[in-house]
């Protein structure tokens, strides 16, 4: 237990600097956990709130915190943020001269910071983490946590060193936050950053106002279009595989009247930084990117995420599609998908240069992504359960809205589910072989030709079996492990048994293409041209300081602003996300705005 007045210290940070009423689900007991001085990884999901879990008791525990962050954007963004709320807060990064550097020093030093974001290569240094020993250090917090894991999405070997800091620092508590981390790649961060000895937190991955749906790729460019044009005058990310892909495509965007621009890592830095202001300060952009694009891009108000390529897996499809919706509205995750994507992840795989086991891992993760794709079953079911979440139908995802036709497969299913049993639960793609009776020389040096149901599948094609197989693997009825073997799962059993059922879509993917519009295309009700004016008023202090938009105010905020129309500072403070710092610098500014619309 934390005393009360650590809790009210929070309460009051909370409403005081950040201007918010009251914490988020599970925001509350992962501030109270570091309070009370133990460890915590917390995982949630994107725009729950992760940072204000270690910028809240910064501020309480006084002294300094360091915080890991793996890009310089993402960190200038968050001091910006923070000294614009009235925090101090530093940054020391390589983008920045050798004086601001060594004037923030000094103010660390001093005790002045109360927050210095630093990257995981800096902070490892010999010379800064003896420097910072000496300093009041607090607590520590390491954002973007995945990248600490090999199984991660986003795996970062700069991020290993960080298993130091428990050493370095070891009555000070650490705090690991990430939005993906699956079973595997939890375990992982929890041995290398914590030792095995951390309090584990897995605080819901449900993003209910985001629609799933995924297509067959028939026409990508005119599937592409047709999407970007019902959702004409909202801010998008459009992925693609290739940095040629993503030249193209903007270009055919623009062409054809859609704001588009373009990101990759081959492009010249200034024209990424150019194009990513745009997109983060300006409406109605649409960002075409590799995955170059993404961590840490914090937009509330982007509508749509666009998959015209397969991704590496579910855990990266989850990030991706996290930049999505952050303001709570209504948004949609779409995904186009064929067979030359399937060869393309594997070639990828197989060509990477990666222990045997690390490449298994990683074909047996793109399987459960293609079973995603292929399943009959309500998508979010599908994605929450790979998070190890139970969910019911959520009728927001291309199969609960509009199902396909689909057929009983528990005849099939034990059918697969005997192969397995009989050759000893160790094989993957084999088992395909063993039901189709295929007369390999594997199959006669370990004796499969002999098992009850060898052959017992010949009358279906190859492609049928593992598209069966995959549908089996995201409903949880097969399990796969780390060296890509196939087991039977306690809902496989329960098939078996007869207690539930199994049913498949019949070819697989979906053959039409796009998705029904929704509330996300409506403008805000009440009060559109006040929102209009207010928007503008952000943009315009943005681009004086130098910051994205949502620095300033989050569309969430200028929604209630609008709504409550305030005509003095008293008014002004109780409108949701205004601190006092910006009750300040801001209130003034706005309350005009708002008069002129009266």
């Amino acid at each position: 237990m934390i005393p009360l007045s650590d809790k009210n210290s929070m309460r009051r940070v909370l409403k005081d600097v950040f201007g918010f009423e009251d914490f988020r689900p599970s925001q509350e007991v992962v501030m109270t956990t570091l309070l009370a001085g133990r460890p915590v990884l917390a995982v949630m999901p994107t725009g729950a709130g992760k940072s204000l879990c270690y910028q809240v008791p910064a501020l309480v525990l006084g002294g300094l915190t360091i915080v890991v962050s793996p890009l310089v954007a993402l960190m200038q963004d968050q001091v910006a943020a923070l000294r614009l709320a009235g925090v101090a807060a530093d940054t020391i990064n390589s983008s920045m001269d050798r004086e601001e550097n060594v004037a923030a020093w000094r103010r660390v030093t001093a005790g002045e910071t109360r927050l210095l974001y630093l990257a995981p290569e800096r902070l490892m240094a010999g010379r800064m983490l003896d420097a910072l020993c000496r300093l009041d250090v607090r607590l520590v917090a390491v954002d973007e946590a995945h990248c600490i894991s090999q199984w991660g999405p986003a795996f970062r070997r700069e991020y290993e060193d960080l298993s130091r800091l428990r050493d370095t620092f070891p009555n000070v508590p650490i705090i690991a936050l990430t939005a993906t981390a699956d079973e595997a790649t939890r375990t992982d961060i929890t041995m290398r950053l914590f030792g095995g000895c951390v309090e584990t937190m897995v605080l819901g991955f449900d993003r209910p106002n985001i629609k799933f749906s995924v297509s067959a790729r028939s026409d990508g460019k005119r599937q592409l279009l047709d999407f970007a044009q019902r959702h004409s005058a909202r801010s998008g990310i459009v992925y693609c595989l290739s940095r040629k892909k993503t030249e193209e495509t903007a270009a055919f965007l623009r062409q054809n009247g859609v704001r588009a621009l373009a990101y990759h890592a081959g492009m010249a830095k200034e024209a990424r930084d150019a194009n990513q202001n745009s997109f983060m300060t300006e409406a109605g952009v649409v960002m075409v990117a590799t995955i170059a694009f993404g961590m840490g891009i914090d937009k509330p108000d982007v509508a749509y995420v666009f998959h015209t390529d397969l991704p590496g897996s579910l855990e990266a499809y989850y990030q991706e599609i996290g930049r999505a919706g952050r303001d709570g509205r209504a948004a949609e995750a779409h995904m186009l998908f064929g067979a030359g994507d399937i060869r393309m992840r594997r070639m990828f795989i197989d060509d990477e240069d990666a222990p045997d086991e690390h490449k298994k891992r990683s074909h047996a993760r793109l399987a459960t992504l293609i079973g995603y794709c292929e399943t009959a079953q309500c998508r979010r079911q599908i994605l929450l359960g790979y998070f190890g979440e139970d969910a019911a139908p959520c009728g927001n995802c291309d199969n609960c809205l509009d199902p396909s036709l689909r057929v009983d497969g528990a005849a099939e299913a034990r059918s697969i589910f005997a192969a397995i049993a009989e050759s000893g639960a160790r094989f993957g793609a084999a088992h395909i072989d063993i039901l189709r009776g295929a007369e390999t020389q594997k199959i006669f040096d370990r004796g499969h030709h002999q098992l009850a149901s060898f052959g017992s599948g010949a009358a279906r094609k190859k492609e049928e079996w593992q598209s069966l197989i995959r549908q089996l693997v995201a409903g949880s009825f097969l399990i796969s492990d780390t060296h890509g073997g196939l087991g039977i799962a306690q809902r496989g059993h329960a098939l078996n048994r007869g207690e539930i059922a199994f049913t498949y879509r019949v070819a697989g993917i979906r053959v039409r293409s796009g998705t029904r519009p929704n509330a996300a295309d409506a403008v805000e009700s009440g009060h559109p041209a006040l929102l209009a004016a207010l928007k503008a008023v952000r943009l315009r202090l943005a681009r004086e300081r130098q910051v994205p938009a949502f620095v300033i105010f989050s569309d969430r905020t200028l929604i209630d602003m609008a709504a409550q129309s305030p005509r003095d500072l008293d008014a002004f403070a109780a409108v949701h996300g205004v601190g006092a710092a910006k009750l300040k610098d801001f209130g003034a500014t706005f309350l005009s705005a708002i008069a002129e619309h009266a």
